[in-house]
């Protein structure tokens, strides 16, 4: 018997909503008496592959863990007008050349006193333009060390410095500027050696550049050993990982940061295993945020989970279902945010009671939007967890973590997402992008070190440059000794 559920029921998609056709077809295809077993079975499975597939194409950015780049023919959103001027703000600081007193070189513009009238003419000063310019270059410097010979003829020839062992040799300047190409611009070996070949004439080669990586992360070993420490004794971490390619197969970069450290390091695994080999983790003891990756409450420490990640799966829930629970929720949650911000960090005990209610009370009427899976009639129940629509085990995650979703109202160190620890792992895939890959954990493990400490360097107001040549110079900045 011809069923009385057609696919043109659904195909004819451009003025109806998808999803809600989808679900009428499987509510008809429930009620329908006159349709075999197997059809039903066949049907339903391919309901649920297009429902599968609509959520799929129509992630993005905004409702999911997605990247912009991957949104599809995606336009630049136009900025709202306001009624300030175009340029620098109040308040802006401004990066306008200053005029030097003491300029490197002066030439001096003699007028031509054949184009004068005639007359008497005496110099009354001068008139002054400078202009800021780089100069480029190789500087080769001969260490010669005296040798005295006394009467004997036995001879006593002076010490070169320590560092000195060659004959001849690349000095911290290049050796310096060659890391910094390499670890915080990320620019590949080969690259490098043109730009010294091309710009400074000087013939390093990528093997060179290599040496220059090894040699930095073999005197960063001690700042190994402080940067998880600092981590370890602060109040709070932000924490987060990503796959990375290595030797063309997927490993996972891990990062522990703050607002003065930051720490980097690849691993086989993306679990609990690697975060014990690092050491940070197992041993902290303060307020740990991240995004909800269950290997993260293997550690007794207070947690705090990253709402950006909350706002983009509620808009997947207002998007695909139209609940009303997660556009309120929503709100609430900016709205949280924007009156911490307006008291300075966080709101007081009887305000954060106000909006734990509130908070509840949204997760109450989800509970009629987003039931939980109902058992049907006639049906065993089934041994192990039962499954639920994502709406519904984001609504339940909500609930059982309230704690840990609001904490940032309540400490102002905590903060309201996670984005320290993702702006961190940000660069490293502008890495992947530029160079494809590592080509061995040995090349990841040097470019992590020196990441971590650049980084750091940079959170504690220190030019990546000046943290290499004071590393190749022999000593570890003073941050690295004096921060609390």
């Amino acid at each position: 018997m011809q069923p009385s559920i057609t696919l043109a029921f659904w195909m004819k998609i451009e003025d109806i909503d998808i999803n809600d056709t989808v679900e009428k077809a499987k509510k008809m295809l429930k009620e329908e008496k006159n349709v075999s077993p197997a059809f039903k079975v066949l049907f339903n499975l391919l309901l649920t592959i297009i429902g599968i597939f609509i959520q799929r194409v129509s992630k993005n950015s905004k409702n999911s863990s997605k990247p912009p780049s991957a949104d599809p023919n995606r336009e630049k959103a136009k900025k709202p007008a306001t009624d300030k001027k175009p340029g620098g703000q109040t308040g802006h600081v401004g990066k306008t050349l200053e005029f030097s007193k003491t300029p490197d070189e002066i030439v001096d513009l003699k007028v031509d006193r054949k184009s004068l009238p005639k007359g008497q003419y005496e110099v009354a000063g001068y008139d002054a333009r400078q202009v800021v310019d780089i100069k480029i270059c190789r500087v080769i410097t001969e260490y010669r060390a005296q040798i005295l010979q006394n009467e004997r003829g036995k001879r006593f020839t002076a010490s070169f410095p320590k560092d000195l062992t060659h004959k001849i040799q690349y000095g911290a300047t290049v050796k310096a500027q060659s890391v910094y190409l390499s670890g915080f611009q990320m620019i590949p070996y080969n690259r490098i050696v043109d730009y010294f070949a091309d710009q400074m004439k000087i013939p390093v080669s990528a093997g060179s550049c290599f040496n220059f990586n090894k040699e930095a992360y073999d005197r960063l070993e001690e700042f190994e050993g402080i940067v998880k420490k600092m981590l370890i004794n602060s109040a709070r971490i932000n924490s987060d990982e990503t796959g990375i390619n290595i030797g063309g197969k997927r490993k996972w970069l891990h990062t522990a940061c703050n607002d003065l450290w930051a720490h980097y390091y690849p691993h086989d695994k993306r679990g609990s295993e690697a975060m014990d080999e690092i050491g940070i983790l197992p041993n902290f003891a303060g307020i740990l945020c991240h995004d909800h990756w269950n290997s993260y409450y293997t550690y007794k420490c207070l947690h705090a989970l990253c709402n950006a990640h909350h706002l983009r799966e509620l808009e997947a829930v207002v998007e695909f279902h139209q609940h009303k629970w997660a556009k309120d929720m929503q709100d609430l949650l900016c709205e949280i945010n924007n009156a911490v911000d307006a008291a300075g960090g966080k709101v007081g005990k009887a305000e954060a009671d106000a909006y734990r209610i509130r908070y509840r009370a949204i997760l109450a009427a989800g509970d009629i939007e987003s039931p939980p899976p109902a058992l049907v009639e006639g049906e065993k129940k089934k041994r192990g967890r039962v499954k639920k629509e994502k709406h519904r085990n984001l609504l339940e995650r909500l609930r059982n973590f309230e704690d840990d979703t609001l904490r940032f109202m309540e400490l102002d160190f905590v903060t309201f997402t996670n984005n320290i620890a993702e702006n961190a792992l940000r660069m490293i895939k502008v890495q992947q992008k530029i160079s494809g890959c590592f080509r061995s954990m040995e090349g990841a493990k040097m470019f992590c070190r020196i990441r971590s400490y650049l980084v750091s360097a940079q959170k504690h107001g220190m030019t990546p440059t000046n943290a290499l040549n004071a590393l190749f110079h022999g000593a570890l900045p003073e941050f690295c000794y004096n921060s609390s």
